[in-house]
């Protein structure tokens, strides 16, 4: 496998350790390495499709495509970005389908991160006044996004959502640094017009 130890962070090497033993077998590794990154992957996929049961349904396609392409994970990026290129590839391949079947109506949309209690803060629920206004700016924030191109919104995804650098998203969409950089330029571009009274 590529890369020194100096060059991995602990939860890198673990991570490998746990691919190695994957490609021996070991489902109960396997296991944990769905465990360690279920979240984040989900996170992705529903900021793509702003739909619970299209990102179950993809979480489920990821895990089970990453499981059976496992033997071909050489170490050469970090786990993690292995698996987000395998996410992001299937949840566009996803997007392009369904606008071919169809116009997405609001029924297919949830209300995005509005319902969601990982993104609601509940810190204030006590205000409800608060609470009305964090979920309009979520709603707002979630219906600009789905307005975004496919490839827009992923990176935005990664970079603005996921807090990922310039280089791995790179390594996870196939292109170069400065298409990414390029395709942020141009979403935040479309995002600032949508909510300009927010920012």
């Amino acid at each position: 496998m590529a890369g020194s130890p100096q060059e991995q962070s602990p939860e890198q090497a673990d991570d490998l350790e746990l691919v190695a033993r994957s490609q021996q077998g070991d489902t109960r590794a396997y296991d944990e390495l769905v465990r360690r990154h279920s979240r984040r992957i989900y996170g992705l996929l529903y900021n793509m499709t702003s739909n619970h049961e299209d990102t179950n349904d993809l979480m489920q396609d990821v895990f089970s495509r990453a499981y059976r392409m496992i033997d071909r994970f050489e170490g050469k990026s970090a786990f993690s970005t292995w698996l987000h290129s395998v996410a992001v590839n299937l949840a566009l391949n996803f997007l392009k389908k369904r606008k071919r079947r169809a116009a997405m109506s609001l029924d297919d949309v949830d209300n995005g991160i509005v319902n969601d209690p990982a993104f609601v803060d509940d810190h204030h629920v006590s205000d409800p006044v608060r609470q009305a206004k964090i979920k309009e700016i979520q709603k707002r924030l979630n219906d600009a996004l789905q307005t975004l191109s496919h490839d827009h919104r992923a990176v935005v995804t990664m970079f603005d959502i996921q807090g990922m650098p310039h280089t791995e998203i790179s390594q996870i969409l196939g292109v170069s640094e400065g298409t990414v950089r390029s395709r942020l330029f141009y979403a935040h571009r479309q995002l600032q017009t949508q909510l300009g009274d927010l920012l």
